[in-house]
């Protein structure tokens, strides 16, 4: 609890640019806590604030607050100085950046998901036998296990109410109710794990890491190991001498398609068994949008409750309510999914190390392919680099061929070679891992008469063809059609679907391999609860033969018995309009080429391109990221793009397209008037059109921070900088330009 003051400073979670001063009743002086939600009257609403600080002060002629909403406070003091930062440096509302934080239900937008309760049933001070053989049975079950739960007997028992009812009024048993938590992973098996021997390099990094673990201070660290050279093994340790020294620890991820098997591999280490678990405590809590409503609640509670030791999730768990926090690791650090899209759009790893400074932790990030910006601050001496250069048990990287297909049949989705490996992978009893970053069956349905196409009405883009479902829809606004009989610009019969998407994919092999066991892994297939983790689990009991995925294949998953992976399409990123697309496309194939070989069996890769002689390309196939970098560096030092300078992203949308463009030139006009930053723009957005919004974008670029800030201080002092009818979007250190 917070030193008290009759002043209360709230956040609300609305477009306000400050916070709001109430003043504390008298009734609420002893109960009212930093990080508690509370009632209060704004304007003639009654709106849901947050409570930061307080103070003493003259209250004359502020309004009370109305009621405390919570028993417990939803986050500690020691995050809030994080929501300002975090606030000010993303130009984002403040209460709008701890509602971002919470869970849903907590953060003003409706009431929270029930508590639930359960019942639990346990012997009484009365040792004597009751006469029924009902009332016997039950007591027996009892004394036996010391306690059970109400459904347990239920389900042991008919008609067990009225008997137990019986018992407690004799003092046999006693009864009493326990709050009772949704936790998704509570009734996963836990088995025994010993950490193995480690190598010499693994070895050397943790003689390094030790000290920093122990001295209670802020470290920013780069972890740069290829491929299954051991990186969760590093993370597993200094979390254990974390934890042996009464801190916590956060694993954030950047799917939720990795949460599974992380979570296998941290409670196989660290989860006590279910007869060793104190009530309703589990040490490892799971949190991420993936969960229901209920369980994100019940799971954001407990850690405020500081009942959780390790919390894992994916970006939004870097705001998880610990307090005493001792390592932050960023596992896949390189991710774009790390950043958020929209409403607050931070980047989850700069997070981490803000927050890491603030609260005095480690911060490790880890990657196989780091990001540039993370590369460049190791060795600017920034942040401490370790390397993990080798395979765990001296396996050797897989072999990868870059295949041309300029060499092959126009129109040619599956190579002869790459057909023909697969065939001898199913032969040899092992896996394969297919990579093709396109969902869908095809990506756009083409009249072979007219040559028409179907294009979604609310954005610019082709509609994607779903067979299984007989859909067009569109992947960015969800617009979904029938496909016609006919064009309806001709009336011809001859639609046909163009291009190859996984769905298409599963079923072409599915017709040259009939007896391979074939599964697909996209946000089609993965959107019921539980798939990722069902999937994963087939996968490793050999139950798949060839696992057909996007890029969520790519990142983090360990198969030991794959031994072939393919990518098709591999051009793709690399044509995207964007600075980072040589980045992007080296780290998913390097990250995909690393899902092979990880067992006893080598690993092949084959990767079907068009440019093999992109420099890329060839380093990724000679699994040479410092090559990569060198070249990369050269390019970006010379446009002066980050890691060599800093990047604004200002987005102007509009349901009026000539509205929405003189916007966005008064808006740069101004802007070069009261700043000195490089401004490029404004131009239409790659996607011009998006959900029914016209837009525009302004990219202002400096090659140090201070003229950024001073440009959008600039711009929140402009007293009107877009006019009404046009939404403004800051994206402060953009990852992508779409």
């Amino acid at each position: 609890m917070s030193s008290l003051g009759n002043i209360a400073e709230i956040a609300v979670a609305a477009p306000l640019p400050k916070t709001l001063s109430y003043s504390v009743p008298e009734s609420l002086q002893g109960s009212l806590c930093i990080g508690s939600r509370v009632k209060i009257p704004l304007g003639r609403r009654t709106v849901v604030g947050f409570v930061l600080d307080r103070s003493d002060g003259d209250k004359n002629g502020l309004k009370p607050i109305r009621e405390i909403l919570d028993d417990d406070p939803l986050f500690p003091a020691t995050l809030v100085p994080l929501f300002r930062r975090v606030a000010d440096y993303y130009c984002h509302p403040l209460g709008q950046v701890i509602a971002t934080a919470l869970p849903a239900g907590l953060a003003g937008r409706g009431e929270p998901p029930p508590i639930l309760w359960e019942t639990f049933v346990r012997p009484g001070e009365n040792r004597e036998q009751p006469r029924g053989q009902q009332q016997r049975n039950i007591l027996a079950l009892v004394r036996k296990h010391e306690e059970v739960t109400l459904s347990e007997l239920r389900q042991q028992f008919s008609h067990v109410h009225a008997p137990l009812k019986r018992l407690v009024e004799l003092g046999m048993l006693q009864t009493r109710k326990a709050e009772k938590i949704r936790d998704p992973f509570l009734d996963w098996p836990t088995r025994g794990d010993t950490p193995p021997s480690l190598t010499q390099d693994q070895q050397q990094t943790m003689e390094q890491l030790a000290p920093l673990l122990t001295d209670g201070g802020f470290h920013a660290c780069l972890l740069h190991g290829v491929t299954g050279s051991g990186k969760t093994e590093i993370y597993l340790q200094s979390i254990a001498q974390i934890i042996a020294d009464d801190r916590q620890a956060l694993v954030l991820v950047p799917e939720i398609a990795l949460t599974p098997q992380l979570v296998s591999r941290f409670r196989a280490r660290f989860a006590p068994k279910p007869e060793e678990l104190k009530e309703n405590t589990v040490r490892i809590a799971v949190l991420h949008s993936g969960l229901s409503d209920g369980e994100r609640f019940d799971t954001w509670r407990r850690i405020a409750r500081q009942e959780v030791d390790i919390v894992i999730g994916a970006r939004s768990a870097v705001f998880a309510p610990l307090s005493r926090l001792g390592i932050i690791i960023v596992d896949e650090e390189h991710e774009a999914s790390y950043k958020q899209g929209e409403g607050l759009r931070y980047h989850a790893r700069d997070t981490a190390l803000l927050r890491g400074q603030m609260e005095q932790s480690v911060v490790l990030c880890g990657s196989a392919t780091p990001a540039l910006t993370s590369w460049q601050l190791a060795a600017g001496g920034k942040a401490r680099l370790f390397e993990l250069p080798n395979r765990v048990a001296g396996r050797p990287l897989p072999e990868v061929e870059l295949l041309d297909m300029k060499q092959e049949p126009f129109g040619t989705q599956l190579s002869q070679p790459l057909s023909l490996a697969l065939e001898q992978t199913l032969e040899k009893g092992e896996q394969a891992l297919l990579l093709l970053n396109r969902r869908g069956f095809a990506p756009f349905m083409l009249c072979a008469d007219c040559g028409k196409t179907f294009r979604c009405p609310n954005c610019d883009i082709t509609l994607t063809f779903h067979r299984q479902e007989r859909k067009l829809r569109c992947h960015y606004c969800d617009f979904i059609m029938k496909p016609p009989d006919t064009c309806p610009g001709c009336s011809g019969c001859n639609l046909e679907p163009e291009g190859i998407g996984t769905e298409r994919l599963e079923m072409e092999l599915q017709e040259l391999l009939p007896d391979a066991r074939i599964a697909r892994m996209d946000r089609d297939t993965m959107a019921a609860k539980g798939a990722h983790r069902k999937l994963l689990e087939q996968v490793g009991r050999r139950e798949i033969d060839i696992l057909i995925g996007t890029q969520m294949v790519a990142k983090g998953h360990d198969f030991p018995d794959v031994t072939l992976v393919g990518v098709l399409n591999a051009d793709a990123s690399l044509n995207f309009p964007d600075f980072r697309a040589g980045e992007r496309t080296f780290a998913l194939l390097a990250q995909v080429a690393g899902r092979a070989g990880r067992g006893e069996r080598a690993g092949k890769v084959i990767i079907q391109t068009y440019e093999p002689d992109h420099y890329a390309l060839d380093c990724a196939a000679r699994h040479d990221y410092q090559g990569f970098v060198t070249q990369e560096l050269t390019l970006r030092q010379a446009l002066g793009y980050p890691p060599f300078g800093y990047l604004v992203n200002l987005v102007l949308s509009g349901n009026q397209a000539d509205r929405t463009r003189d916007a966005a030139t008064n808006l740069a006009q101004r802007l070069l008037e009261g700043t000195k930053v490089e401004l490029l723009g404004p131009a239409p957005c790659i996607l011009a059109r998006l959900r029914g919004k016209s837009r525009y974008q302004i990219l202002l670029k400096a090659t140090t921070r201070q003229p950024l800030r001073q440009a959008l201080h600039h711009l929140e002092n402009m007293r009107q900088p877009v006019p009404s009818g046009v939404s403004l979007h800051v994206d402060v250190d953009p990852v992508d330009m779409f």
